[in-house]
């Protein structure tokens, strides 16, 4: 369902076919997954269980669904087939939502919820539960059937009582809910402070994606220890989640055979890459570098580049130029051509070929140079990304400007610097700021 199309309710979704982009058939829909959030706020719909024609469940995140069309839906045809299991802070909404008791805000009358529709918000990919169908009068069982009489309603989810987190009183799940608005920054900040528990409580149940962008921000120790605490398998995917460059480099403080039972739980393309960052110094342009720039071959045009570059998964850095090689086009690439940059793209006729615009005067780095050397390169030609070349000519990955910054400022800047700026104090501590 593109942004701005009809809501849908969800009991149209009920055992609804999943295909693949090609057609085929990937499983059914068994429930949505939800998850609450404080105050009166509509719950976020983070995916759908789907039943695989093994039998199999698994969750299916609403990130990977192109299309919710009448009888079906599509999917990017990138799954992850482990079985699902439902963590604190999700809600089953043929399970635990649907055929629920709630109450009228207005008038304090108790409701049967009956159905839910959900929609895509516009211009982003976040689904919500706005609205709730609920009939009026108590369900009653007759012949062994639960029977509704009474007025039937649609409402906004602002209406009724009986589903916030305020009420239920969820410890974590609620604690969770409050940060839902934070930067992945700021709440690694969060939970680098909490006790050891709360932060075990808090990482287990963030989602995959969530989860993996906060690890990102956190000091080493804290990555270590919150990876050590998940279920292996889980630990796989949330290091799938993540940057190639960063996971590399968390996989590299564990033992080796932590290393190795992780590595082949993950989808082989990935172990593939983390092995491959794995093989370089820390410190190099090979050890910064994330294997998942964006690249597009000659005969792509300016159009195909800005499509290519407003996928909100990509950082800005990774987003204000496009690497230009021959097929293959997965780093690491045939022969590497050149860069065109973002503001190069908006100058340009859409359907311009990326080949006629190149920057090939600009020298690309090598994975062996250094990290001083690769700031340099920054500094001298005001970068905030740079292509990184094998000795072939091959695009093997691009380094951006924050992991340079990452690796240049002291082990524990998150304590100092960042904090004392955030706080706005320069230094001096805020009021009712200390410890």
């Amino acid at each position: 369902m593109a942004a701005g199309a009809p809501r849908i309710f969800v009991s149209h979704l009920s055992g609804v076919t999943v295909f693949d982009p090609g057609g085929d058939h990937v499983g059914r829909v068994r429930d949505l997954v939800a998850m609450l959030r404080v105050g009166h706020r509509p719950p976020r719909l983070l995916g759908l269980v789907v039943e695989l024609t093994s039998r199999r469940r698994i969750f299916l995140p609403m990130t990977r669904v192109t299309g919710v069309q009448a009888g079906q839906v599509i999917t990017t045809g990138v799954l992850n087939v482990r079985r699902f299991e439902q963590r604190p802070t999700e809600r089953l909404v043929f399970g635990e939502l649907l055929d629920r008791r709630v109450r009228l805000v207005d008038t304090g009358e108790e409701v049967t919820v009956l159905d839910l529709s959900v929609r895509q918000l516009p211009a982003r990919r976040d689904w919500e539960i706005d609205r709730i169908f609920v009939r009026r009068g108590a369900p009653r069982r007759t012949a062994g059937f639960r029977r509704h009489k009474g007025e039937a309603l649609t409402v906004g989810w602002e209406a009724v009582t009986g589903f916030s987190l305020d009420e239920q009183g969820q410890g974590a799940e609620t604690l969770l809910a409050t940060f839902e608005q934070l930067r992945p920054a700021d709440l690694a900040n969060v939970l680098h402070h909490l006790s050891a528990k709360r932060r075990a409580e808090v990482a287990a149940a963030l989602d995959d994606d969530r989860l993996a962008d906060v690890l990102e921000e956190l000091p080493e120790d804290d990555q270590i220890e919150i990876l050590g605490k998940l279920k292996e398998e889980r630990a796989a995917d949330v290091l799938e989640a993540m940057d190639p460059d960063d996971a590399a480099d968390l996989l590299s403080e564990l033992p080796e055979q932590d290393q190795e039972r992780l590595l082949s739980l993950m989808q082989p393309d990935d172990a593939a890459d983390m092995r491959r960052l794995m093989a370089y110094e820390e410190r190099t342009a090979g050890g910064l570098m994330t294997t998942e720039p964006v690249v597009l071959r000659p005969d792509a045009t300016v159009a195909d580049a800005l499509a290519r570059v407003r996928n909100p998964d990509l950082s800005p850095a990774l987003a204000a130029q496009v690497y230009v090689c021959r097929p293959p086009d997965e780093t690491p690439t045939g022969k590497y051509l050149g860069t065109v940059h973002f503001q190069r793209l908006l100058r340009d006729p859409p359907y311009t070929l990326v080949s006629s615009i190149l920057d090939d005067d600009l020298q690309a780095l090598s994975p062996q140079d250094s990290l001083p050397a690769v700031a340099g390169f920054f500094a001298t030609y005001d970068m905030v990304a740079a292509p990184v070349v094998d000795d072939g000519g091959s695009l093997l990955g691009a380094v951006t400007v924050d992991d340079v910054l990452d690796h240049l400022l002291p082990e524990d800047w998150r304590e100092h610097e960042f904090h004392e700026l955030a706080d706005g104090t320069g230094g001096e501590e805020a009021p009712g700021h200390g410890r």
